[in-house]
């Protein structure tokens, strides 16, 4: 192993330990080939204590390939995501969507087994979200849910439709990962940030202390605002938690749609623009577009039994790629 990479391990918490066991077996190896010279009765007994030296170096060099592929691993399909879920057209009938789909994936993750956290939600005089953000951490959340972004459509009879007639609305959902390796590097100078009291539940302190924070990143306007917190400064950690990966989602999406025809075929666009799936509630169908497949259990979908269809946007993409 070079020592150039050995440095580097050492410097990682999780390879610390076994790279200065390596470095160690390694100035034992080094002091062992200089107690042979010049002394054959010293040779044999030396060569023995090279072989296990030699194993010893192996065992550990399996032990950093396993943590190097399991970061490398963890840094393509991270264990925490940021949902957002924000209505689009269709007024009253869009923002009751849009809760119904953040309903559907907490009631999902709960079933994995996963963590789940609302950061910031936005919601109208009906109880439907106007947008949401919401973090989710579990064993392969991004593998599980990362084709889930684009534009969510909903034909139903709305409650308050008295002639029975079916409106259509929509909701886009964003899956944003976070990646403990960023790749992006955020300028103090281009983001403004501000503090306001947070509304809703949460006691006298959430009312009267400015916890809540929103941050505007002014070269591409994105704008992350965080309530989840009493405490401003870890309101503060979150919302440039949730900028970081909503600017890596910006940039990948670029790359992709530059080198498009070079990358691997993937399902769907990942941008959030793309319709992907459509719930038809008076024929019980959910259609994803992408992969030209129904189900017929709509309730039981929203509900939350999302197995099949994540399941059979997978296999698609494992087809594409093999």
């Amino acid at each position: 192993m070079e020592l150039e990479k050995l440095k580097e391990l050492k410097k990682d918490h999780k390879t610390n330990f076994l790279a200065v066991q390596y470095e160690e077996l390694l100035k034992k190896e080094e002091e062992t080939k200089v107690m042979t010279e010049g002394d054959e009765a010293m040779k044999e007994l030396a060569e023995e204590e090279l072989c296990m030296i030699e194993e010893q170096k192996k065992g550990i060099e399996k032990q950093l390939e396993q943590i190097i592929k399991s970061d490398e691993e963890e840094q393509q399909f991270p264990n925490e995501i940021i949902l957002e879920v924000r209505a689009g057209a269709g007024g009253d009938e869009a923002a009751l969507f849009a809760y119904q789909l953040a309903e559907m994936y907490k009631r999902y993750a709960e079933t994995m087994g996963w963590q789940i956290r609302t950061l910031h939600e936005s919601m109208n005089d009906v109880g439907g979200y106007k947008e949401a953000s919401i973090e989710i951490k579990g064993q392969d959340v991004y593998r599980h849910l990362r084709f889930e972004t684009g534009v969510h459509r909903v034909q139903r009879i709305p409650v308050t439709e008295k002639q029975g007639r079916i409106h259509t609305s929509t909701a886009s959902v964003a899956i944003l990962p976070i990646r403990k390796k960023t790749t992006i590097a955020i300028n103090p100078g281009d983001i403004d940030m501000e503090f306001s009291r947070s509304g809703g539940a949460g006691g006298q302190n959430v009312n009267k202390v400015e916890t809540a924070v929103r941050v505007v990143h002014k070269p591409t306007g994105i704008e992350v605002r965080c309530t989840s917190e009493r405490s401003q400064l870890k309101n503060r950690e979150l919302a440039l938690s949730m900028l970081q990966a909503k600017l890596e989602a910006l940039h990948e999406e670029e790359e992709a749609k530059k080198h498009s025809e070079h990358r691997k075929a993937q399902i769907g666009t990942g941008d959030r623009s793309e319709k992907i799936r459509t719930y038809n509630t008076p024929q019980n169908r959910v259609t994803d577009h992408r992969i030209k497949k129904s189900w017929h259990n709509i309730e039981g979908i929203l509900g939350g039994d999302l197995n099949d269809v994540l399941q059979g946007l997978r296999d698609a993409q494992d087809e594409l790629e093999t």
